[in-house]
């Protein structure tokens, strides 16, 4: 068989399926590139504080980069516009948070979450506070981590359907007093420190988690195994035509054999004189 492959045919079929794995081969490391390049974690500095203004844009959703950005921006409270979401954790225990209505220096509104306390009656007190007092200044600064604005949830059965277990924009603005169609940012912050009677939330640095692009693998390991298809198909048609050569040698060598045998085999019996017949059984005279 060593023999078979190493015809002219075959090397130059050889070639050919090594070129064409060397192509899958490189398919298959652009996918892997990709899967790599999809997974990879981009870094940024979440704990060094940007103008909120730098980091996100109004009316549109915020880019990925701005989420769990420290901002920082300066404008006044709204009284009056102060809602209160159930269902929020701090520390291991679930309460509620107070979340008011900022609006910055340049005019545009975004939720401000206050504050938790694990007590509801404590959380209506603090609301109603902040609904009876004024901004101190018309100004005042604001520090704080910004989260994208979470989808409104409608409250489960039995409840009373006012309750609010997401901070959504969407919906806040249908409570604020006054709204008239005001640029609004998708999404709110974490305040870094709390109104009187709440504590501070917790506000961790967030965690980026990256999954794995399956996808892409499981194209690259197709593509290796196509490149690896390629040389075994040139193999099994190398193999092929060498056990269709031994077969027919061999069926050759077996015709051969019988021509010569039937040919010497064949005619009148040699123990009988030429040319005569037999007299063995004759009746003397």
């Amino acid at each position: 068989m060593i023999g078979m492959m190493l015809r002219p045919r075959w090397i130059a079929a050889l070639l050919l399926a090594l070129a064409i794995a060397a192509a899958f081969a490189l398919l298959g490391q652009w996918q892997l590139d990709r899967a790599i390049s999809s997974g990879q974690v981009v870094e940024r500095s979440t704990e060094i504080v940007q103008p909120l203004r730098d980091t996100v844009s109004p009316d549109g959703p915020p880019p990925q980069i701005a989420e769990g950005q420290r901002v920082e921006t300066s404008g006044s409270f709204v009284p009056g516009d102060d809602q209160i979401i159930s269902g929020r954790h701090n520390g291991g225990e679930t309460g509620y948070w107070v979340v008011s209505h900022f609006v910055t220096d340049d005019g545009i509104s975004i939720p401000v979450a206050r504050g938790w306390t694990a007590d509801a009656d404590q959380a209506a007190t603090v609301r109603d506070r902040l609904a009876t007092e004024m901004s101190i200044a018309s100004l005042q600064p604001l520090t704080g981590r910004f989260v994208p604005d979470e989808a409104p949830q409608v409250p489960a059965e039995g409840v009373d359907p006012h309750t609010m277990t997401t901070v959504s924009t969407a919906a806040l603005i249908n409570l604020w007093a006054n709204w008239d169609d005001q640029s609004v940012y998708q999404g709110y912050i974490v305040d870094s420190a709390a109104a009187d009677g709440l504590a501070v939330i917790d506000s961790p640095e967030p965690v980026v988690e990256v999954p794995l692009n399956w996808l892409n693998i499981f194209y690259a390991l197709e593509w290796a195994v196509f490149a690896g298809f390629a040389v075994f198909l040139w193999y099994r048609l190398v193999r092929d035509a060498w056990e269709r050569e031994v077969e027919e040698a061999e069926l050759a060598a077996n015709g051969g054999g019988t021509d010569a045998g039937g040919s010497a085999g064949d005619g009148p019996d040699a123990s009988a004189p030429h040319g005569g017949p037999d007299r063995s059984h004759a009746k003397a005279p």
